[in-house]
């Protein structure tokens, strides 16, 4: 593939962790603003010269880092504006909610053995005290003064721990007008309850919620599966893949007179991978609760399925283990084989993978997929049609201090595999480490922006920084 070299212009400095950049139109403006959502709960944009405070809901999302070093997966993880956001002020927020902590589902830190039948058959009992927190998904409305204020609780989710809720995850399909939903398979590792794979758990899902239609249901019950949502809830929903581990979001690209979705699912310890597809057949939730109580499979052809946690990316899932006799080896033994199998022709092979350890010159080792995006502006022609992704954090012994990774790929036509390159970015960060937290684009998407964090910690505030991605 060709190799590119971009540089990187600074938007907005000593910010906190960006989770969310896209752009929007505010009602009565003339101006497409660049919004800035972080971890903790603000959301800003950039108008009239400067950086302004669009929401600040920290009071609303819970206590982070607390454990762990710091590193955590919840707080504000989605930001979407309605489609008539101009006209109507609507806009949609999936967050973390404050006081909700619980110990979570496992004592313990879970790693599959594929010689104990136990350990590949756990259950998610008593969920409603052995969980970590509340996610919500919110509807907001930006009122005739100005001020946003809350409409309406489409979703309340219970998750088993802390990680893997999705981020970036609230993005409007421009094909069905529908806001997608993304979560993750509820953390911990090597999905051990298999949410991802169970047609009743909402966690490890994609989802099409009809936000124009109103359930009159302003406080819907916290709950973890499909059944125990209320009918008029599941009226509005439909599931569109499953075998989802962790997703930053949804990109879509306008191609040809058709729309190519590209979803990154994040991997355990071998492979991180983006999918594409263009038909698919979602399935709506009452479907599903129907197939549930007549113990029937529903009709899943059409149905998208990325294969965790069978598959990571391309391959059966691995257990890897360092070898102690030799630092370079690696032993690697098929954690969930019959799964794999199981689900080998039924899954969707991804469009390109990249790897944890990899010694090619032109490629990396990667931490964590942390951003997708379809480009399609003439700016950086080397990329025009192309999908970008951004890693955390790139594993170089050698590199101090840290950095992450830009990369790109594009669509092959007879659907294989396809490779990637690795884009090398001009700007010069010093001494700092240089996360890369976001991937961001324009309505138009042709422009795009990157979110870069200082540390790894979420308590290491104001550290956040965006940058437009330009030739």
């Amino acid at each position: 593939m060709i190799k590119v070299k971009v540089r990187l212009r600074p938007l907005v400095r000593n910010i906190n962790l960006p989770t969310v950049i896209k752009t929007a139109f505010l009602p009565g403006d003339s101006v497409e603003r660049l919004f800035i959502a972080t971890q903790t709960g603000e959301i800003f944009y950039i108008g009239n010269g400067g950086l302004r405070t669009f929401l600040d809901i920290r009071t609303r999302i819970l206590k982070l880092g607390a454990s762990g070093g710091g590193y955590d997966e919840r707080g504000l993880l989605g930001l979407a504006f309605h489609p008539q956001f101009y006209q109507n002020g609507l806009f949609y927020l999936h967050y973390s909610v404050a006081g909700t902590q619980g110990l979570g589902a496992l004592s313990e830190p879970f790693e599959p053995n594929p010689c104990d039948p136990a350990t590949l058959n756990l259950k998610w009992s008593n969920r409603e005290t052995q969980y970590d927190h509340v996610d919500t998904v919110e509807e907001w409305i930006l009122t005739n003064n100005g001020q946003p204020q809350k409409r309406r609780t489409l979703l309340n989710l219970r998750r088993p721990f802390f990680n893997h809720n999705g981020v970036n995850s609230l993005n409007f399909s421009p094909e069905t007008g529908k806001l997608v939903l993304t979560t993750g398979d509820g953390g911990s590792g090597y999905d051990p309850f298999n949410l991802s794979q169970d047609n009743m758990e909402i966690s490890g899902k994609i989802i099409e919620i009809d936000v124009n239609r109103n359930t009159f249901i302003q406080d819907p019950p916290v709950v973890t599966r499909f059944h125990e949502l209320p009918a008029p809830i599941q009226e509005t929903l439909t599931v569109i893949a499953k075998g989802v581990r962790n997703i930053p979001g949804i990109s879509f690209q306008r191609f040809y007179h058709q729309t190519i979705k590209y979803v990154g699912n994040v991997g355990q310890d071998f492979a991180e991978s983006i999918f594409s597809f263009v038909q698919y057949k979602p399935i709506p939730v009452t479907q599903l609760v129907q197939a549930y109580v007549r113990e029937t499979e529903p009709n899943q052809e059409g149905f998208i399925n990325l294969g965790w946690r069978g598959w990571e990316g391309a391959f059966p899932t691995p257990v890897i283990r360092d070898c102690t006799e030799n630092a370079q080896l690696v032993e690697k033994t098929v954690a969930y084989y019959n799964e794999a199998v199981h689900t080998s022709v039924k899954r969707l092979p991804p469009l390109t993978t990249y790897y944890h350890r990899d010694s090619r010159p032109d490629k990396f080792g990667g931490t964590a997929l942390t951003g997708v995006q379809a480009y399609m502006g003439n700016g950086i022609p080397q990329l025009t049609g192309s999908v970008l992704f951004t890693d955390f954090a790139k594993k170089e012994e050698s590199q101090s201090p840290v950095r992450g990774a830009l990369a790109y790929s594009r669509v092959r036509t007879d659907g294989k595999l396809n490779d990637y390159s690795l884009i090398e970015i001009d700007y010069d960060f010093g001494t700092q480490s240089a996360y890369y937290a976001s991937l961001g684009t324009d309505l138009n998407q042709t422009r795009l922006y990157l979110g870069i964090y200082g540390s790894s910690s979420v308590n290491d505030l104001h550290q956040g920084s965006v940058f437009e991605i330009i030739r």
